[in-house]
C-alpha cells in the first residue's frame, strides 16, 4: 500500500497534513508529489541524506538523543493562518517588552496589584544588581522565542516564553538549508517564505542597540558560554550568520570605562553582546561568584552604559511560568486589548484557591517549578506514594510551583524507518525588535517526538527537529543579503589562537599516524606470519622495527584500535574527534569546506568501527581514505584561509608537529645499525612514511642512511625534510605578534635546532657507532632536537598563546 494513503492521524486530535474528512491538505499533496513519500526506499534515502547534510555543516548530529536530529519532512503552515499567528507573536512581545521595561523601572505592576509582587521579586531571573540597566532604544526586549502548539481544535497555544537566552537560531537556518537540499526541486518552486529577513532585522537591531559612544560603526560580538555547552553550535553557527566574533568571557576584559576583547594584536572595544550566556552567569563579581563563563566587571559596564548587553540583563524573569497566569489581565491592563495568543492554562500555587485546585488534580496536570531548575512532572504518570511527596512539596512552597492544563499537541507526518508515523508537534517561533514592533521570522524549530512529554506540550528544543515552511500566496524572488554589522578584519582572541594552533597540531598528527600506519599495515601484509617464512627473516625483523617506531609515536596497540579506537590517546580516531572540538570552537575563522572534510573522517572512522575487524591486515582501504580526508584539509588551510594571525598559528603548530613526529620516527628506526636487508626495508617504509620514496629512488639510486638523513633533516627544498619545517616555523612565528615580552627564549631554541643541522654531517653517519652498532652521533643529535623541539612548544605557547589567569571564587574566597 503506498505510504502516504496508509497515513492515519493519531487520535481525533488535529493533523498538519490530514483534514478532518481524512483527505490531505492541498499543499501536503503538493510535496508529496515532490518528496515521493509513498515510497520507503526514497524516504529512507532522505534520512540519510539529511544526517550527511548535517555532518558536513559541521552539527553535532545524533542517533541516540546526543546531538541534533531533523525530520526531511517541513511542517507546512498556509500564509493565512501564519498571518493570524505572526500578528499575535508581535503583540505577545510588545506586552512582554512592557512588562520587563515596568519590573525594572517604576514597578507600577507590583505596586498597583496587577502582579503578584513573589512572581517577581522570588524568580532567580530577577536581577537586583541589573535594576535600571536598560539598553538604548524603545525596546529592553530585544528578541525573544516562544514555544507553540496547534491544539485538538487547531487554535495555537502558547507553552512558554524564552527571553534570557533564546535559543535555536542557529538551529533553524541549518535546519532550512538542509531540508531545502534535500526538497531541492519543490523549495525552489515553491511560494516558501525565507528566513533570512529575520537575521538581517537582527543585525540591524544590534546596531541600533549600541552605545551612542559607538557612532556609526558598533563593534559587536556573539558572547557563548563555550565548545562544551549544549548550544555550542548554535551560538557558533549564529554567530557565521551574523558575520560577528564568537568570545567567551575569558576573551573579555573591563578596563579604562570599556570592554575589550583580547587579541593577539592588543585588544579591540566592543560595544555591543550577544549573549548566550545566562545573565546571571555573566558577572562572577556582582551576580553568581561561582560562573565560569562570564566577564568580571561586565554588569558595571552596561550599567555605565559602556557596552550593551543582548537579551538586556534580568530578562529571564519574563520566563516564569507563573506569569503565565497573569498575562490576560496584564495585557488589557496595558494594552487596553485582550491577548491574542492564549497560554496553556496555568494554576500559580501562590493563590490560595490555585493551589488547592493543583494538588486536588495532581493526577491530570502538568507540574512546573517556576525557577526552570527542575524538569516538568507528569502528574499521571506519578505513583500514589510520588504524588503525596509532591503535594507535600507545593505545600510547603506554594509559590515555587505551577500546575498546567496539559495541552494535546497536533500530530505531523514523521520519518522513521522508513515509514510515515504521526508524531506530537510543537514550534519555536523568534521575535525581534524591529521599527515600532517586532519582526517574527517567517519560520522557526519544529520539534516531534513520540514520548509523554511531547503529548502533553512540554516546552523545548528536544526530540526529532523539523524545518517550519510558511507558505506565501506568491513565491519570493528578491535575494535577501545579509550585511556585517561591522567593517574591517575581526581580530583573534588568545584562545582562538589556541585552539587554531591545536587543530594545526592534531590535523598534522593525524596525517603522520595515517602515513606511518600506511607503510606498517604494508609489511604487515607481506610478511606477519607469511607460510613457510623462517623465523627472524629481514622481513620480519623490520617490521618488529616499524611497530616499534609507530607504538611509540602513537601507542601500544594493535593496529585497527590505532585506526579507529576514539577513546585510545594518538590513534586516528583521537585525532579527528578532537580536531572536530578544536574546530568547532573557531568556527567563526574557518571556512565551510573544513567541515566537508571533517564529516568525511568521521564516516569513514564509523564505518571502519561498524565493520569492527579484528585482524591486522586489510587496512590498506580505510588509511587511504582518511589520507584523503586529510590532504583535503590541508588543502583547505593551504587555498582557503584568510593569512592573519589564527592561520599563522594553525601553520606553526602543523610545521611544530610534523617535525617533532619526524625526529621521533628517525629515533626509533636510523639511529641503529642493522643488516643491509633489514636496513633497506625499514628506510623504504620511512621514507614512504614521509612521501619521499620517489625522490630518494631518483637522487640517489644506491640508497643508504647517509642519503636517507641528507633527505628527510638537511634538504631545504624537501616540504617533507626538517629544515624546510624549521625555515616555515621562523617565517610563520614571524608574523605573530606576541602577547608577552621575551621571545629570546623562543627564538634560541629555534636557532640550537637549526645549529645542530648544520653539524649534522650525513657522509659520516656510520662512522660513529658504539659497541652496540649504534649511530651515536645521529642519536644523540635527534635527542637533543627531540627535546629543544618540545621546549619550544613550551615556548611558543607562552610568548603567542599565553592566556589570562581566570579568577574564581572558593570558599576561601577570590584566588587565581
Amino acid at each position: 500500500m503506498d505510504l502516504l494513503e496508509s497515513y492515519r492521524a493519531n487520535g481525533p486530535g488535529h493533523d498538519e497534513m490530514l483534514q478532518a474528512t481524512g483527505s490531505a491538505r492541498a499543499a501536503w499533496t503538493e510535496l508529496a508529489d515532490h518528496a515521493h513519500l509513498g515510497q520507503a526506499e526514497e524516504l529512507l534515502a532522505r534520512q540519510a541524506d539529511v544526517v550527511a547534510l548535517l555532518q558536513d555543516q559541521g552539527v553535532p548530529y545524533g542517533e541516540s538523543g546526543d546531538g541534533w536530529q531533523l525530520d526531511p519532512l517541513p511542517v507546512l503552515v498556509e500564509e493565512a493562518e501564519w498571518h493570524r499567528l505572526e500578528g499575535a507573536l508581535r503583540q505577545r512581545s510588545e506586552l512582554l517588552d512592557q512588562v520587563l521595561a515596568d519590573l525594572y523601572g517604576d514597578r507600577r505592576l507590583l505596586t498597583s496589584g496587577l502582579l503578584p509582587p513573589e512572581i517577581v521579586l522570588g524568580h532567580p531571573g530577577f536581577l537586583r544588581g541589573a535594576d535600571h540597566v536598560g539598553t538604548p532604544g524603545r525596546r529592553q526586549l530585544l528578541h525573544a522565542s516562544a514555544d507553540l502548539v496547534r491544539n485538538a481544535d487547531g487554535a495555537w497555544t502558547v507553552l512558554a516564553d524564552t527571553t534570557d537566552v533564546p535559543a535555536g537560531l542557529g538551529y533553524a537556518m541549518a535546519d532550512r538549508r538542509v531540508v531545502s537540499e534535500i526538497l531541492a526541486g519543490l523549495y525552489r518552486q515553491s511560494r516558501t517564505r525565507r528566513v533570512g529577513p529575520f537575521f538581517q532585522a537582527l543585525a540591524l537591531a544590534l546596531r541600533e542597540a549600541a552605545p551612542s559612544a559607538a557612532g556609526d560603526a558598533p563593534h559587536a560580538a556573539v558572547l557563548a558560554p563555550g565548545p562544551s555547552d549544549p548550544s555550542a553550535f548554535d551560538h557558533a553557527y549564529l554567530s557565521a550568520m551574523l558575520g560577528l566574533p564568537l568570545v567567551q568571557g575569558s576573551d573579555l576584559v573591563v578596563a579604562d570605562g570599556h570592554v575589550w576583547s583580547r587579541s593577539l594584536g592588543g585588544r579591540e572595544r566592543v560595544d555591543v553582546l550577544l549573549r548566550g550566556v545566562p545573565a546571571v552567569s555573566i558577572d562572577p563579581l556582582e551576580l553568581d561568584r561561582t560562573s565560569r563563563v562570564g566577564t568580571p566587571g561586565l554588569l558595571h559596564a552596561a550599567r555605565t552604559g559602556a557596552v550593551t548587553i543582548v537579551n538586556t540583563l534580568g530578562a529571564g524573569v519574563l520566563e516564569n511560568p507563573a506569569l503565565l497566569t497573569y498575562l490576560p489581565r496584564l495585557s488589557r491592563a496595558l494594552r487596553d486589548e485582550e491577548l491574542a495568543l492564549p497560554s496553556a492554562l496555568t494554576y500559580w500555587c501562590g493563590d490560595r484557591a490555585m493551589c488547592s485546585h493543583v494538588i486536588a488534580n495532581l493526577g491530570r496536570l502538568v507540574v512546573r517549578s517556576t525557577s526552570g531548575h527542575e524538569p516538568p512532572v507528569l502528574g499521571w504518570l506519578l505513583s500514589l506514594g510520588e504524588r503525596a511527596d509532591l503535594a507535600a512539596r507545593i505545600s510547603a512552597h506554594p509559590s515555587a510551583w505551577v500546575g498546567q492544563e496539559p495541552v494535546e499537541a497536533s500530530t505531523t507526518p514523521t520519518v522513521s524507518e522508513g515509514s510515515l508515523v504521526p508524531r506530537r508537534t510543537s514550534l519555536r517561533t523568534f521575535a525581534v525588535a524591529a521599527g515600532g514592533g517586532y519582526a517574527v521570522m517567517s519560520g522557526g524549530v519544529g520539534r516531534v517526538g513520540p514520548d509523554p512529554q511531547a503529548a502533553a506540550g512540554i516546552p523545548g528544543l528536544s526530540g526529532t527537529a523539523k524545518d517550519v515552511w510558511v507558505l506565501a500566496s506568491e513565491p519570493e524572488t528578491t535575494p535577501v543579503l545579509l550585511q556585517p554589522l561591522r567593517p574591517g578584519v575581526a581580530t583573534i582572541s588568545p584562545r582562538a589562537a589556541a585552539d587554531l594552533f591545536r587543530l594545526g597540531r592534531l590535523t598534522e598528527r593525524a596525517e603522520s599516524t595515517v602515513r606511518l600506519l600506511l607503510a606498517v599495515a604494508d609489511r604487515w601484509d607481506d610478511y606477519h606470519g607469511r607460510p613457510g617464512a623462517p623465523a627472524g627473516s629481514p622481513g620480519e625483523t623490520a617490521l618488529a622495527v616499524l611497530l616499534g617506531a609507530l607504538h611509540e609515536t602513537t601507542a601500544d596497540a594493535p593496529l585497527p584500535m590505532l585506526v579507529s579506537d576514539a577513546g585510545l590517546d594518538g590513534s586516528v580516531a583521537w585525532c579527528v574527534a578532537r580536531m572536530g572540538r578544536s574546530a568547532a570552537a573557531v568556527r567563526d575563522n574557518l571556512t565551510p569546506d573544513v567541515w566537508l572534510a571533517l564529516s568525511s573522517l568521521e564516516r569513514t572512522l564509523r564505518r571502519e568501527r561498524a565493520r569492527r575487524r579484528d585482524e591486522e591486515s586489510g587496512l590498506g582501504t580505510v588509511l587511504g581514505r582518511l589520507l584523503e580526508g586529510l590532504l583535503a584539509l590541508h588543502g583547505i588551510y593551504a587555498e582557503s584561509l584568510v593569512r592573519d594571525a589564527g592561520w599563522h598559528l594553525l601553520e606553526v603548530g602543523r610545521r611544530l608537529e610534523r617535525a617533532q613526529r619526524l625526529v621521533a620516527t628517525l629515533e626509533a628506526t636510523v639511529t641503529e645499525r642493522r643488516e643491509a636487508a633489514v636496513a633497506e626495508l625499514v628506510s623504504e617504509s620511512v621514507l614512504i612514511a614521509n612521501e619521499s620514496i620517489l625522490t630518494f629512488r631518483r637522487r640517489h639510486p644506491g640508497g643508504g642512511v647517509g642519503e636517507l638523513v641528507q633527505l628527510l633533516l638537511l634538504d631545504r627544498s624537501n616540504p617533507r625534510a626538517l629544515a624546510y619545517q624549521l625555515d616555515s616555523l621562523a617565517g610563520h612565528l614571524a608574523a605573530l605578534p606576541a602577547l608577552v615580552t621575551g621571545a629570546a627564549g623562543r627564538d634560541q631554541l629555534l636557532q640550537e635546532v637549526l645549529d645542530l643541522l648544520d653539524e649534522l654531517d650525513p657522509a659520516r653517519v656510520d662512522g660513529h657507532q658504539d659497541a652496540v652498532a649504534r649511530r651515536v652521533q645521529l642519536a644523540q643529535t635527534l635527542e637533543s632536537m627531540r627535546w629543544r623541539l618540545g621546549e619550544l612548544t613550551t615556548e611558543i605557547t607562552r610568548v603567542h598563546l599565553a592566556q589570562p589567569v581566570p579568577v574564581r571564587w572558593s570558599e576561601e574566597g577570590w584566588e587565581r
